[in-house]
């Protein structure tokens, strides 16, 4: 049995995880960012002062047992209609709140759900503070709360907490024990940074001998990776945890629809290419990314857990010094 750590959050994570369920003989620990302050989850957080949970719910539903019920994943993904009292909320969001008052914890919630979806693995979130992120411009600007990051029009110098975010236990213990971590998919700056520049998580990754595998977007994200090349996304990385932090990069090769491409160009929006030629980490090319009925970019649950796979499988064959194409 193999322990693999996703740490990210969004909808990325989401999809990685419907897929990588699965997989045989591997134990998945989804470690979550908490920092979300927008829509529902934030109306809660002000209200509550209690970590975002709406992230997790994704990840619960995406974990869910496929033979479950689908009723109940439906109704936790469920948004009341409106903006007044109720309106706007998804329902998995009041539920959590509910059960956190039943089970007396944070850690309770998600332990309740995660029985009743029969989900699939551990999901943990990287604190269990009420997290607020903040990002430095490169102009020296200064922009509060994760909602706001990507609607600045201006270019991420970093991201990081005012306060000292204190990681959660379960957390580091699950990277210590890991046999692959993974970082991704999902936005770089406000989905897998906010769990990585928490000191201690930062700190278990650097100590863990294992293997550090980086799922990078298959497109650049307006606001907060304009113009980025798969190489700039991993010097982000190591700028805000440690040097090195990267073994081996995955990055989409999959043809896109012209369309879609239009599409997203018009939203400034562009694929993500590698545009250098030497690496201190490996390079792998897979076929990751779908158009759905929408002319949506998305990735590909499944492709993702091949490749996961070929990995984790490379890994035992071959040990340090796998060669990936």
């Amino acid at each position: 049995m193999k322990n693999v750590v996703v740490i990210g959050g969004g909808t990325g994570l989401s999809a990685m995880m419907s897929g990588l369920k699965h997989l045989q003989d591997v134990q998945l620990t989804a470690i979550i960012t908490v920092a979300d302050d927008g829509g529902s989850t934030g109306r809660i957080r002000d209200t509550y002062n209690t970590p975002a949970m709406g992230d997790i719910r994704h990840v619960l539903c995406a974990m869910a047992e496929e033979d479950n019920d689908s009723l109940f994943v439906d109704l936790m993904n469920f948004r009341f209609s409106g903006s007044r009292d109720i309106g706007g909320h998804q329902l998995g969001n009041l539920i959590f709140l509910a059960l956190m008052e039943i089970t007396g914890s944070f850690m309770g919630a998600v332990s309740a759900i995660s029985r009743v979806l029969k989900v699939k693995g551990n999901i943990l979130p990287s604190t269990l503070d009420n997290a607020i992120l903040y990002a430095l411009m490169k102009d020296g600007t200064l922009v509060r709360g994760e909602k706001n990051i990507p609607n600045t029009d201006n270019s991420i110098s970093r991201v990081f907490y005012e306060d000292d975010i204190r990681a959660y236990g379960k957390a580091i213990k699950a990277i210590e024990q890991a046999d692959l971590i993974i970082y991704g998919i999902g936005s770089l700056y406000t989905s897998i940074l906010p769990n990585l520049i928490i000191r201690d998580i930062a700190g278990a990754i650097a100590q863990s001998p294992v293997k550090k595998v980086y799922f990078c977007n298959a497109m650049t994200q307006p606001g907060e990776t304009d113009g980025y090349s798969a190489e700039d996304h991993v010097r982000a990385l190591e700028k805000h945890t440690y040097k090195n932090s990267v073994d081996l990069l995955v990055i989409n090769k999959s043809p896109i629809d012209e369309s879609a491409l239009a599409r997203y160009a018009r939203q400034s929006s562009y694929p993500v290419t590698l545009q250098e030629a030497d690496h201190t980490y490996q390079i792998m090319e897979e076929e990751l990314s779908v158009v759905d009925e929408n002319g949506r970019i998305r990735h590909d649950s499944d492709a993702i857990a091949r490749t996961v796979e070929k990995i984790l499988h490379g890994i035992e064959e071959e040990g340090d010094n796998v060669v990936f194409k």
